[in-house]
C-alpha cells in the first residue's frame, strides 16, 4: 500500500487499478470500475504556484505539462491527448533541456496558476454567511444554540458579510443595517416566494427604481450597494446588533397543541435565504448556514404532517413507497440545488435534534452545492458545537474553505468518462469523452463545485472505450500509457482565483499473461472506497437493487479472475498479497451503515453517504473497516483485529469507526479505575495506561471534521455496544471455546471465517 500513499502524496489520487486494463473486454472481466479518487486542492507544501497563465493545446485546450514531446529546436510542443502540434508564444523563447519552465519538470506533476493580471484587477472579495436559524425548539436547545452562534460569530474575519433569517412559523428576515431598533421582515411560511416578491416587499427598489429589463443581480445590476447593505453587514460593522438580535432571540411563539408537532418552515426559510442572497451577490461564493432543530411541517419541503398521531417516514416506508411527502420534498431541494449551483452558493446543514429532521431530502441540494453536513443530538453536544467552531478556525486545522470552483477533466481518446459521485453538480458540457452509461454526475466534462475544502474528494468513473488489443507488437511502448489532467479553477481562501493542474500517466496492458500486471497495481483501499460510493449510489438510484449480492458476486468474480487455485478445489485458493485484504474490506461493507440500513433513519443514512461520499481513501476506509488499537500493561499500543477475540478484562481498547471513538475499559482495568487506582501514587503506570488511548482520541478528533462522538464504555456496559457492533463475529453466543475474560456476541451474523470460506468454494467453481 506504501508507495499508493506516496502517489497520492505526490498528486493526491488513488486508483484501483494502477495499471489499467487495456481493452473494454478487460476491464468489463476486472469488476472494480477504472476510476480516480482525487482531492482537487490537497495542500502540498512543495508545490509552486506559478505567477503566469498557463499555456493550453489548441485544439484539446489541455494544459503544457511534463508528459508532453518537446522540439527544443523547432519549439514545438507535442499535447499527449491529441497528439497536435503546438507552437511555444515568444515569452517561451530561451526554454532548452537546461532551461525547462516550471510546468515541465517531471517531479511537478500537480501545479498550480494564479494570474497576475486576475489578482491586480480585483480586491479578494470577502467570505459571505447567512445564517438561517430554527427557534421551534424548547429553551434548553435555543440557549446552546445561541452560545455556539454567538462563539461562532467571535471568529468571523471582520471583513465577512453576515447575514441573519431566523423562522418557525413565519420566516423573519433580519435587517442588521437598521441599528437604531431591531426591524425584521416576516414571510408567510406555508406560501413559497419568489425572488421578484421578495425584492417587492422588502423595499429594494424604494430609492432606486427596479430596471425595467434584465436579470437582477447584485450592485452591478439593477441593486444600490446601499439596499444590499442593510441585510448583509460587514462581521466588524454588526456584530453588536447580530448578538443583541440573538439575545433577545425567543422560542417560536406560536402555540402548538399537545397532539401536534409545531409548525416549522425549513424550505421556505431556505428559499428565501436562497433568493435574498441570488440578488445581492450572485456568483460570489456566500454560505447559507441553516441551523435545524427538528422535521420541516410547512411549506414545500415538508417531510412529515402536524398530526403526531402520523411517524416520520422509515427505510420501510421508503421502499413501499409509502411516504407521501417525500418525492415532492425532494423535487423542492432538486429546486433549491439548481438554483443555487447557478448563483454559485453553497447550503451547509446543521441538524440537532433526537427526532429527524429532513436530511434524506435536503441531501441533495448540500452535496450538489459542496455544503458541509453535521448531524447531532443537541445543539449542545460537542459534536456540533466542536465542529462549528472548527468551521471559523484559522490555523494548521482550518477546513481551507474555498468556492466558485469548476473541475474540468480531460484524458486519452480510448477513455471516456462516466460521471464523478461526489459534492459537486454537472455542467452538462457534453462532448466525446462522455461515455452513454452515466453514473452519478454524468453527461458532462466539466463539473461546479460552489464549495469545496482542503479534504473535499472527488471518484471519477471511466470507461476503457477501446473495443480490442490490435497486436501490440507493432506499437510503440509510449502507446501504452493512457493519459489523464484534472484541471480545477477555484477562489483559494485568501480571495485569489487559482487554477490547479494534476496531470498523470499510467500504463496499460491486454491480452494473456495481463493479469500479473494489473494485480501488481491494484489499490485495495482505493478499490473497496470506489465500490463503497458506487454501491451507495446504485442502493438510492437503483430500483429493487439488492447490494449485499452485487457485492459478493463482485468479489466472486475478482477472487476466480485473480486467484490463484486448481478447479473445484477450496483447499487450493490462495490471494495475492495485493489482494489479500480486499475479501476482509468486503466483509465489513456488506456490514456497515452504507448497506444495512436495519436500525437507521433515512437522514442518518443520508448523513453517513454524504461523508462517504467526500472523504479521501484513508478516511472512508476508516468508515468502511474501522481501525482498533489495543493497550496493556504487556505492550504498547498495538493495532488489533476488529474481532471479538480482541477483548480481555485487562486491556482497553480505542475503535475509530470515523463517526465515533470509542474507548473501551475491560473488565479489571474498569474495576480498577472504579477502585481509584490510579489516583495513588504507586500506580503511577496504570494511571499512564489510562490516559494513553484518550491522548490518541484528542490527536484523531483534533484532525477530522464532523468532530466525531467519543464514547467511553466499560466491558459488559449498555454503551459497549459501539464497539460489538464493528467486531467481527468469531465467538457468538452459539460457539464452544471461550477464552477466560474475553467476550461473545449475541448474533447469527456469519463470521469473517466462514464468509472467506463459502467465498472460497464459490471462487473456484
Amino acid at each position: 500500500m506504501g508507495e499508493f500513499v506516496e502517489l497520492e502524496a505526490q498528486d493526491g489520487v488513488r486508483m484501483p487499478w494502477n495499471v489499467l486494463p487495456g481493452t473494454k473486454q478487460e476491464s468489463s472481466n476486472c469488476v472494480v470500475p477504472v476510476s480516480a479518487i482525487y482531492t482537487p486542492i490537497k495542500p502540498f507544501p512543495n508545490m509552486p504556484v506559478l505567477p503566469y497563465s498557463p499555456l493550453r493545446c489548441r485544439s484539446c485546450r489541455s494544459i503544457l505539462n511534463p508528459f508532453c514531446t518537446v522540439d527544443f529546436s523547432a519549439k514545438i510542443w507535442i499535447c499527449p491527448f491529441c497528439f497536435q502540434r503546438n507552437q511555444f508564444p515568444p515569452h517561451y523563447a530561451s526554454i532548452s533541456d537546461d532551461n525547462l519552465p516550471a510546468e515541465l519538470f517531471s517531479q511537478y506533476t500537480t501545479i498550480e496558476f494564479e494570474d497576475p493580471q486576475a489578482i491586480s484587477s480585483s480586491a479578494p472579495s470577502p467570505m459571505i454567511f447567512m445564517f438561517v436559524v430554527d427557534t421551534c425548539m424548547i429553551e434548553e436547545e435555543m440557549a446552546f444554540l445561541k452560545s455556539a452562534l454567538s462563539q461562532a460569530i467571535e471568529l468571523l474575519h471582520e471583513n465577512s458579510l453576515v447575514g441573519l433569517i431566523t423562522f418557525g412559523t413565519l420566516v423573519n428576515v433580519h435587517e442588521l443595517g437598521f441599528g437604531e431598533i431591531t426591524k425584521t421582515y416576516v414571510f408567510k411560511g406555508s406560501k413559497d416566494v419568489s425572488k421578484e416578491q421578495l425584492l417587492e416587499q422588502m423595499g429594494f427598489f424604494l430609492k432606486k427604481p427596479k430596471p425595467s429589463t434584465g436579470v437582477i443581480a447584485g450592485a452591478k445590476d439593477g441593486l444600490s450597494a446601499d439596499s444590499i447593505s442593510r441585510f448583509l453587514l460587514p462581521a466588524s460593522q454588526c456584530e453588536f446588533t447580530l448578538n443583541s438580535v440573538l439575545e433577545e432571540l425567543q422560542k417560536d411563539p406560536w402555540p402548538v397543541p399537545p397532539d401536534q408537532r409545531a409548525s416549522r418552515c425549513t424550505s421556505t426559510a431556505l428559499s428565501v435565504a436562497a433568493c435574498l442572497l441570488g440578488a445581492c451577490v450572485p456568483g460570489s461564493g456566500a454560505r447559507i448556514l441553516a441551523f435545524i432543530g427538528g422535521p420541516s411541517t410547512e411549506g414545500l419541503g415538508a417531510i412529515v404532517s402536524k398530526n403526531l398521531s402520523e411517524p416520520i417516514r422509515s427505510h420501510k416506508d421508503l421502499d413501499k413507497d409509502s411516504a407521501p411527502y417525500y418525492h415532492k420534498a425532494v423535487k423542492f431541494y432538486e429546486g433549491l440545488a439548481k438554483q443555487l449551483v447557478h448563483q454559485g452558493h453553497v447550503l451547509d446543514l446543521f441538524a440537532c435534534a433526537l427526532d429527524q429532521v429532513g436530511v434524506a431530502e435536503l441531501k441533495v441540494a448540500v452535496e450538489k452545492t459542496g455544503g458541509l453536513v453535521v448531524l447531532a443530538e443537541s445543539f449542545g453536544h460537542s459534536v456540533f458545537k466542536d465542529s462549528l467552531r472548527r468551521i471559523f478556525l484559522s490555523g494548521d486545522h482550518d477546513l481551507g474553505l474555498s468556492s466558485n470552483g469548476i473541475f474540468e477533466v480531460n484524458c486519452s481518446k480510448d477513455m471516456k468518462v462516466q460521471g464523478i459521485i461526489g459534492p459537486c453538480a454537472s455542467l452538462e458540457k457534453k462532448g466525446p469523452l462522455c461515455s452513454d452509461t452515466v453514473v452519478g454526475q454524468g453527461n458532462t466534462s466539466a463539473w461546479k463545485m460552489c464549495g469545496l475544502d482542503k479534504a473535499t474528494t472527488l471518484c471519477l468513473i471511466f470507461e476503457i472505450a477501446k473495443k480490442d488489443s490490435t497486436d501490440t507488437t507493432i506499437q510503440q511502448p509510449s502507446s501504452y500509457q493512457f493519459y489523464f489532467q484534472f484541471l480545477t479553477y477555484y477562489q483559494h481562501s485568501s480571495g485569489q482565483m487559482r487554477l490547479r493542474v494534476t496531470t498523470l500517466s499510467r500504463r496499460w496492458v491486454a491480452g494473456p499473461g495481463s493479469a500479473q500486471d494489473l494485480i501488481a497495481g491494484f489499490d485495495q483501499e482505493a478499490a473497496a472506497v470506489a465500490m463503497a460510493r458506487l454501491v451507495s449510489f446504485k442502493m438510492e438510484n437503483e430500483a429493487e437493487f439488492d447490494p449485499i449480492r452485487w457485492l459478493d458476486k463482485a468479489l466472486i468474480h475478482i477472487c476466480a479472475r485473480f486467484g490463484d487455485y486448481q478447479k473445484d478445489s477450496p483447499s487450493s485458493f490462495s490471494l495475492s498479497s495485493r489482494l489479500s485484504i480486499f475479501p476482509q474490506f468486503m466483509f465489513h461493507l456488506r456490514r456497515s451503515q452504507f448497506v444495512q440500513v436495519f436500525n437507521n433513519s433515512p437522514d442518518e443514512t443520508a448523513y453517513f453517504r454524504v461523508i462517504l461520499n467526500r472523504e479521501n481513501v484513508a478516511n472512508s476506509a476508516v468508515m468502511i473497516q474501522p481501525s482498533l488499537i489495543s493497550y496493556s500493561f504487556h505492550s504498547g499500543p498495538e493495532p488489533a483485529l476488529l474481532d471479538v477475540a480482541a477483548i480481555a478484562a485487562d486491556r482497553i481498547l480505542l475503535l475509530d469507526s470515523y463517526f465515533t471513538v470509542v474507548i473501551f475499559h475491560g473488565a479489571t482495568i474498569a474495576q480498577w479505575r472504579k477502585a481509584g487506582y490510579h489516583n495513588q501514587p504507586e500506580h503511577q503506570a496504570f494511571a499512564q495506561l489510562l490516559q494513553a488511548p484518550h491522548d490518541d482520541a484528542d490527536e484523531i478528533i483534533k484532525e477530522r471534521f464532523p468532530v466525531p462522538r467519543l464514547v467511553i464504555c466499560d466491558q459488559h456496559g449498555s454503551q459497549a455496544r459501539f464497539l460489538l457492533a464493528k467486531l467481527n463475529p468469531s465467538a457468538t453466543y452459539n460457539s464452544d471455546s471461550l477464552l477466560p475474560g474475553g467476550d461473545v456476541l449475541f448474533t447469527d451474523d456469519v463470521s469473517f471465517e466462514v464468509f472467506l470460506d463459502h467465498l472460497q468454494r464459490l471462487a473456484v467453481q
